[in-house]
């Protein structure tokens, strides 16, 4: 590298560096404000029977706007299994918006987007296999309390064959710290 190249890269690490520390030292009560109004939550499942088994983890982070209105983003990693005959992998990510109308009743609009792949063995047939992306869009209402909402939700753009819930309707519990 060339000695002009070498000062240039170097003046402008260092540019990057007195910038950085600036905007960190001016800007800390803002950023302390803003976590302040952060809350992480999500949801964790389990389920298993005879040669079955199911395990979804879905982290999320919600920022609060103001004591109504509430916007954030999630993950979702599900795996399924039954044995001998089929095994899914759902990997995606949901936007997510709540408001209270009052303080004991909360709207909620979720859009999710997941990759689904599955994969059927038959005995008789050959190995099928399928991969795609599926959109949701939950709209629900719940009772919220401090933490915690309990509510029921409904996927409008529900699909039998390509859904992976059995069902538009689910109820749901959500905490958010």
């Amino acid at each position: 590298m060339k000695s002009a190249e070498f000062s240039h890269i170097a003046n402008m690490f260092l540019i990057l560096l007195v910038f950085c520390c600036t905007y960190n030292s001016n800007g800390q009560n803002q950023q302390s404000e803003f976590w302040q109004n952060v809350r992480f939550g999500g949801g964790i499942g389990l389920s298993f029977g005879d040669g079955f088994f199911s395990g979804t983890l879905a982290p999320s982070a919600i920022y609060r706007f103001n004591d109504r209105f509430s916007m954030g983003v999630g993950l979702n990693g599900t795996y399924n299994s039954l044995k001998n005959n089929y095994t899914s992998t759902v990997l995606g990510g949901s936007a997510l918006a709540f408001y209270n109308i009052i303080p004991e009743i909360q709207l909620s609009a979720e859009f999710e987007e997941l990759n689904v792949n599955r994969k059927y063995k038959h005995f008789s047939l050959p190995d099928y296999t399928e991969n795609y992306w599926y959109p949701a869009l939950f709209l629900g209402a719940g009772f919220h309390s401090n933490n915690v909402t309990i509510g029921i939700r409904y996927d409008v753009l529900f699909d039998d064959d390509k859904s992976i819930y059995a069902s538009a309707f689910a109820p749901f519990v959500r905490v958010y710290f």
